[in-house]
C-alpha cells in the first residue's frame, strides 16, 4: 500500500471499525503530535488512549475519507466523522444525537507507519447546529 492508502485504511477500518489490535500496524511507537509548530510526543499508547475516549463519546462513530492530497511522506486528507453522541464530551451532556463533523487531518508516514499526526476537526459548525454551544 502507499501511504495515502496507509491512511486511508487507517482512519476508514482500524479507527472507524475500532481495530485496536490493529493499530500497532499503522502507528509508530514514536508518533508525534502536530499542533501548531509543536510537536508533543504522543506515541501507539497516546492514539490508543485517544480513540478510546472519542469511542466513549461517540460509540458508533466512523470516518469517510473525501479527498487526499499526498507530497513526498505527508498525506493530507479530508474527512467527515459521524457518530451519535453517548458520553459527555467538554462538559456537554450526551444528546443521542447523530452528529456529524467535517475535519482536516495531516499524517507523515515512513515506511508503512504515521509517525507525525495533526490535523483540525470543525466542532464548533455542528455544536452551533445542534444548540450545544451559543455564541458569546
Amino acid at each position: 500500500m502507499g501511504n495515502k492508502q496507509i491512511v486511508k485504511y487507517f482512519y476508514e477500518a482500524v479507527v472507524s471499525k475500532n481495530l485496536l489490535q490493529e493499530l500497532q500496524q499503522y502507528i509508530s511507537q514514536d508518533c508525534l503530535l502536530n499542533i501548531g509548530n509543536e510537536k508533543t510526543p504522543l506515541g501507539l499508547e497516546g492514539m490508543r488512549e485517544h480513540l478510546v475516549a472519542i469511542k466513549k463519546t461517540y460509540p458508533d462513530y466512523t470516518i469517510k475519507i473525501l479527498r487526499q492530497f499526498a507530497e513526498g511522506d505527508y498525506v493530507i486528507s479530508e474527512f467527515i466523522m459521524e457518530g451519535t453522541h453517548e458520553g459527555e464530551w467538554i462538559g456537554i451532556k450526551p444528546t443521542h444525537k447523530k452528529l456529524v463533523f467535517t475535519g482536516v487531518d495531516i499524517d507523515k508516514v515512513i515506511n508503512g507507519k504515521i509517525v507525525e499526526h495533526g490535523g483540525s476537526v470543525n466542532t464548533f459548525e455542528t455544536l452551533l447546529e445542534h444548540d450545544l454551544i451559543r455564541p458569546v
